[in-house]
């Protein structure tokens, strides 16, 4: 099938190399010219792995290409829509400028039967707006059906995601329009369905609801695990212990109860907040009053990471040393949005230390985004001299770390787990200092 994707940022680059993978004709569409240049050239502006040997392989085919002339989309029949959502300036609203944008430069060059597909995270009653534009603006001979299949990608493995998802959602038209909708989809995505993907096919706004839902949930799992950390290190309790006691009951699972320093990123901070404009836009305010606490909890965390360093430090940062491993939001990604890292690393230099920072693969974006921190390229450098170590990512590369070896360059021997990742008794055997948010001292 001949496909086109409108917006070739993270989402649109790893669906557009996919769908080539699937064996798809695809055509990526940007208005930003330095992007699709690296994009032909099989060098994505940002770190995902896989990616750049998948595009290399479907540029080399034939099936892949990349341009800024929406024009070239012309000859497709299935269009996806993967352009940012980013919150609003000022207000906890999402930003439809591009998603509208998007459709509207996409419009003028559709002829004959084509559907439209949404897969940007939207407020809930995008996608029957945009279907009424896309219809009411229509010109003679165009045919034109929205459907919206949103996306759930995790960053550093959104490769297998895209081309292995958990499940399909096709928010589609009532009538005849929806199934035709659907059959595109199908065929599409035939390579998943054949592998017995869970398919749920729904309206629009279900459709839409999805993914903020979904991003909802896991939030609210994240901040309850860290509201207990808060609780456990007032009673000198353990949260990882607490959390695998409870992670038994299939009712509750283990997945994302691991306390720490909080989620953050493009996705989950934008998208609850974004769900609560929404959602007091609808009258249904009062609804997700809930994720405000939920929002303020994760936020805490990264003051009390703060206040920890602090402690640990004797109480006063002036003057301190202190090495931060990890810049991006998580590890397998060098996504820098919303950080807790580097939140965390300048909240402690405003309070009189020197901050180094590394990370394996988000430093550059780090350094155009927080120039003030300084940088190091690799933790052993980072750590030479260093008062205090914060673990703020959990890369592998930090898991992996020798407490022996790291004793040998630091000036004193304290190690503040952000994560919840080592193994503080190896920690602790080695000389350390050894403090984790939710966990005894000692």
């Amino acid at each position: 099938m001949r496909i086109s994707v409108i917006g070739c940022g993270y989402l649109g680059a790893v669906h557009a190399a996919c769908m080539a993978e699937l064996g798809h004709d695809v055509v990526g569409v940007d208005v930003d010219a330095a992007k699709v240049e690296a994009l032909a050239a099989g060098k994505p502006s940002f770190y995902e792995p896989g990616l750049p040997e998948l595009l290399t392989r479907a540029l080399a085919t034939g099936r892949l290409r990349f341009t800024t002339d929406i024009s070239e989309a012309a000859d497709a029949s299935a269009h996806f829509v993967c352009v940012g959502t980013p919150q609003r300036r000022g207000e906890f609203a999402a930003d439809m400028t591009y998603v509208d944008a998007a459709v509207t430069a996409l419009a003028p060059h559709l002829t004959g039967r084509n559907l439209v597909i949404g897969k940007s995270t939207v407020p809930v009653g995008t996608a029957q707006r945009l279907a009424a534009q896309l219809r009411d603006g229509g010109t003679d001979g165009q045919d034109v059906v929205l459907a919206w299949n949103p996306e759930f990608l995790r960053e550093g493995h959104a490769v297998h995601d895209t081309l292995h998802p958990d499940r399909l959602v096709y928010g589609v038209p009532e009538g005849p329009d929806g199934e035709w909708a659907r059959s595109v989809l199908d065929e599409v995505y035939a390579t998943a369905l054949g592998d017995d993907t869970p398919l749920v096919v729904t309206g629009y706004s279900t459709a839409e609801l999805v993914k903020v839902s979904a991003n909802a949930f896991l939030a609210t799992k994240i901040s309850f695990i860290n509201a207990m950390a808060e609780v456990c290190e007032i009673s000198n309790a353990d949260v990882t212990q607490l959390a695998d006691a409870i992670g038994f009951d299939d009712r509750i699972g283990r997945k994302f109860l691991g306390a720490g320093l909080g989620f953050g990123g493009g996705c989950l901070p934008k998208d609850i907040r974004a769900f609560m404009a929404r959602a007091g836009e609808l009258g249904a305010d009062q609804a997700l009053a809930f994720l405000k606490e939920v929002d303020a909890i994760n936020m805490r965390r990264r003051t009390r990471m703060v206040e920890l360093a602090r402690e640990v430090c004797g109480g006063s940062l002036i003057g301190q040393r202190i090495a931060v491993l990890g810049a991006a939001f998580k590890p397998l990604s060098d996504d820098i949005r919303d950080s807790p890292a580097l939140n965390v690393a300048a909240q402690i230099q405003l309070q009189g230390a020197s901050v180094v920072v590394t990370d394996p693969a988000a430093l550059e974006n780090a350094q155009r985004a927080w120039p003030d921190l300084s940088y190091a390229p690799d933790a052993q450098t980072a750590c030479q001299g260093a008062d205090a170590v914060l673990l703020l990512t959990e890369w592998q590369d930090y898991r992996d770390l020798d407490p022996a070896a790291l004793a040998g360059v630091v000036r004193q021997r304290r190690m503040l787990d952000g994560r919840n990742a080592l193994d503080p008794q190896r920690w602790r055997d080695a000389g350390w200092t050894y403090r984790a948010l939710g966990r005894p001292r000692a």
